[in-house]
Order: C-alpha cells, then structure tokens, then sequence
C-alpha cells in the first residue's frame, strides 16, 4: 500500500481533529509558561499542527499542494528554530534568565 493511499484511507475529520488538539496544546504552551525555550516549543508544535493540517486536506483531495506547503512551513520553523535560539542565547547572557517577565523589563 502505497502512502498516499495510506493517508487517504484515515478520514479527514480525524486528521484535522489531531491537528486542532496540537495547536490547541502549542496555544496553552505559550499562555501558560514563562520560560521562553518552551514558548519557542510551543510555537513549533503550532506550526508542525498547521502543516498536519495541509497534508491532511491534500490527501483528501489526492493534491500534492498540501505537501509543498509543508516543506515551506518546515523552512520557516528552522529560520524560527536559529534565530530564536539566538537571541535566548543573548537574553540569558544579558539577564542570566530565560523567564519571559524578566525579560519583558528591558529598555532600550
């Protein structure tokens, strides 16, 4: 079985139930924590939620646009991955923390 047909043969109801619960738990990641390498995580479940989403409606309609949105979705989640992780790097050297209240006192 091919895994095209594989993908085709779960309903896309389900599909995109598992994508919501995925991005419902990246949105309490980010509301609920205030260390920022965890908001950098939940912003990655979000993301990898919402390109589940696209493959899932493009093996519903047996397109392959839900896939290449994916791979922009993955570029975009490793731009966010490198340059985020800099400047946790900055902010921890800077005010020794990675708590987001902490941080939210800068002046510029």
């Amino acid at each position: 079985m091919r895994t095209v047909e594989a993908i085709a043969a779960i309903p896309m109801h389900h599909g995109l139930v598992l994508a919501a619960i995925l991005f419902a738990l990246g949105m309490i990641g980010i509301l609920a924590r205030r260390n920022l390498v965890f908001i950098l995580m939940s912003i990655e479940i979000m993301l990898n939620a919402a390109g589940l989403a696209f493959v899932v409606a493009g093996a519903r309609w047996e397109q392959a646009d839900g896939q290449v949105m994916l791979i922009f979705i993955l570029a975009v989640a490793a731009a966010e991955v490198s340059v985020g992780l800099a400047l946790l790097l900055l902010l921890y050297r800077r005010f020794q923390t990675l708590d987001a209240d902490a941080v939210s006192k800068m002046r510029g």
